[in-house]
């Protein structure tokens, strides 16, 4: 019997553990915290977006790293496959906006449950709280995994520790230093969706503040390089929301040259437009301070901000605005700007960019191009897509192609 070792217990680890056991392999899953699925269990805000109900061809084109490597598993096991695989497991599932797919429950703890179930009912055994030191090799294959004195011997390792992001949940980087050491070369890790900091201060006062349909672009050195509608929300720091995290991945490597994010209050009114609603609200409020005019406008703790910016006396009566200070005000609710200093780091980042280089992996079998028998999954590899379940989808399906081939 072929014995097979998977290392981390994170969705693309318990999927590959399930499917080699389900083959009649002696399957060995180690986890170094003392439970499966941690980080998994705060996705999506504790929701778990498991995967996103749109065909492959649509997984690959919002894959951010290396698209093309991706055909052969995401096509191997679909988006399709992994809601009937947790349908079969008991978990009922839900599409929403964007055909973002949850558990109808909401609790992401019934996804951790059902995977940790299938790699139990499978035949593998889980080691909790192991932390692996090396894998070992002998004339070009592996031959053991070794977890401080312990050593097990295998036919086939594989490694789906995830990257380095959230790395409370276990997600410290193990993996690459393990490849790394078998001869593998690791791309450039940064973190990815990830909340942004901002230079400007006065976005303390707005912490908590979530605006929903408006536009947001990036700009780097003028060039729009991102723009989409949606939702944000202003954190102590800077900015954070699901525009953000998606923004995020377009300068998480480019925050050295200040990106600066653009964002547009009222995306569906044109400059005219905007200026006959400013008409209408000054002459509703004319004898009211200039502060009290923009109530119906926009949320009350953005006011004072959006005033400041104009540079206009908020104590001014709204009838004595003049059509220059409109012209000032309807420009800062088009293009309120900030500018980008960092991001909020690993801790707070849903992703890690960068990681095992693909060319040193097959891509129909995820198995190493340079050691046999060591097979990779997951955020490990140097693949990564946009917020939308599509992340995770990722690691179901390296991990069934590592599992049914290894």
């Amino acid at each position: 019997m072929k014995n097979t070792v998977v290392i981390g217990g994170g969705p693309a680890g318990m999927m590959a553990a399930g499917q080699a056991a389900l083959r009649g392999q002696q399957v060995t899953l180690i986890e170094k915290k003392e439970r499966v699925g941690r980080k998994l269990f705060i996705t999506g805000k504790g929701r778990c977006n498991v995967t996103n109900a749109s065909d492959p061809e649509e997984h690959i084109s919002n894959a951010m790293s290396n698209p093309y490597f991706l055909y052969s598993s995401i096509y191997g096991f679909t988006p399709e496959d992994t809601m009937a695989f947790f349908e079969g497991m008991g978990v009922p599932l839900k599409t929403e906006r964007g055909k973002r797919v949850f558990p109808v429950s909401d609790k992401s703890g019934d996804i951790v449950k059902a995977m940790e179930q299938f790699v139990k009912e499978s035949g593998a055994s889980i080691l909790y709280d192991t932390a692996v030191t090396d894998i070992t090799a002998e004339k070009g294959r592996v031959k053991a995994v070794v977890c401080g004195k312990r050593n097990i011997p295998c036919d086939s390792v594989i490694l789906a520790t995830g990257g380095l992001s959230y790395p409370a949940t276990g997600s410290t980087g193990d993996g690459y230093r393990l490849a790394r050491k078998l001869g593998h070369s690791i791309t450039k890790c940064y973190p990815s969706l990830v909340p942004l900091k901002v230079k400007e201060k006065w976005v303390e006062s707005l912490m908590g503040l979530s605006l929903k349909n408006i536009k947001m672009s990036v700009l780097l050195k003028g060039k729009e390089i991102y723009s989409d509608m949606g939702e944000m929300m202003f954190a102590h720091f800077g900015i954070t929301g699901p525009l953000v995290l998606t923004a995020s991945r377009y300068i998480d490597d480019k925050t050295d040259e200040r990106p600066v994010i653009r964002i547009d209050m009222k995306p569906a009114l044109n400059e005219k437009e905007l200026d006959a609603r400013l008409l209408r609200d000054i002459k509703k409020y004319a004898n009211k301070d200039f502060k009290n005019a923009l109530n119906d406008l926009l949320p009350q703790k953005l006011i004072p901000i959006v005033i400041m910016l104009t540079g206009i006396d908020e104590s001014k009566k709204a009838n004595s605005i003049t059509k220059e200070e409109r012209a000032r005000l309807l420009k800062v609710i088009k293009n309120i700007e900030l500018t980008v200093t960092d991001t909020a780091g690993y801790n707070e980042a849903v992703i890690t960019r960068g990681g095992i280089n693909v060319d040193e992996i097959d891509p129909s079998t995820m198995e190493s191009r340079l050691v046999k028998g060591l097979y990779f999954a997951g955020e490990i590899i140097d693949v990564d897509s946009l917020t939308g379940g599509f992340n995770l989808q990722i690691a179901f399906s390296t991990g069934y192609i590592a599992g049914t081939n290894c």
